[in-house]
């Protein structure tokens, strides 16, 4: 097996996910997670590559967040789309990436994806919080390269 399918477990995989949908029901944002192996590239841009090919960037409100992990490379990103970039100031991921971080460190790969997705719904439903007439715009599943 690859590091990718190391990574979490289908049981973990299932928590992020259950995590994805609470964070979603405070706001109109859309929230994603990405896992692979390792990229060539600068992480950040591969990032923004992979928000492409999920469609992220297609979204009504233009709110889709991705959180993308290269676990060979130890590396991870958040990025939001231009919706969000537009009205939040520049360390607005700061808190979520602490989130993550301080799990990673750990080894705690699960938990620092759960809190990682709950505190961008937290921040996200300050500036795009939930409507009545959303749609889940995107999968929820986790995505793997």
């Amino acid at each position: 097996m690859s590091r990718v399918e190391d990574f979490l477990s289908a049981t973990e995989e299932q928590e992020v996910v259950e995590a994805i949908l609470k964070a979603e029901k405070n706001t109109s944002g859309e929230i994603r997670v990405h896992i692979e192996g390792h990229t060539r590239k600068d992480h950040y841009e591969r990032a923004k590559e992979v928000f492409h090919l999920l469609k992220m960037d297609n979204t009504k409100q233009e709110n889709g967040v991705l959180i993308y992990v290269a676990v060979t490379d130890k590396k991870f990103v958040i990025c939001g789309d231009k919706g969000i970039d537009n009205v939040v100031p520049k360390d607005f991921w700061q808190t979520t990436r602490n989130s993550i971080q301080t799990h990673f460190e750990k080894g705690a790969f699960k938990d620092g994806l759960v809190a990682g997705v709950l505190k961008a719904g937290e921040e996200l439903n300050s500036h795009f919080p939930w409507q009545s007439d959303d749609t889940n715009e995107l999968s929820n599943e986790i995505s793997k390269g």
